[in-house]
């Protein structure tokens, strides 16, 4: 089981921090990565990390401008996300993936139930 906290209501060029903590004893088995779905969009991809957290990929849009990490003793990932610009906003889940990081959503084998982010301009 997943769950993501740490979203909220922002203003443009603010900061928000969201973690994900896992339920298990296998969390350092999984790949872990975040997505997000804005209304009548699809779920984009915004970075994952691998395993033992020292590879890490970035989407394009937020490249710079957020950082994740992951400390397996707490069964947790975190993302920063700096410099938070409207088109941010969005619904952001985790994920986690039993094989390695990957930029594609089908195959992340378990997912969190979301928090929200919004972000004022």
């Amino acid at each position: 089981q997943l769950v993501e906290s740490g979203g909220g209501l922002v203003q443009a060029g603010g900061s928000l921090r969201l973690s994900c903590t896992a339920s298990g004893r296998t969390f350092s088995s999984y790949a872990m990565g975040w997505f997000r779905q804005a209304p009548g969009k699809e779920r984009e991809f915004v970075v994952g990390i691998s395993r033992n957290g020292d590879s890490t990929d970035y989407g394009d849009s937020v490249k710079g401008r957020f950082t994740i990490s992951r400390d397996n003793a707490k069964n947790s990932v975190s993302l920063q996300m700096n410099s938070l610009k409207p088109e941010d906003t969005a619904v952001y889940y985790c994920a986690a993936d039993r094989s390695a990081m990957s930029r594609l959503a089908p195959r992340y084998d378990y997912w969190g139930q979301g928090t929200q982010v919004t972000v004022s301009s």
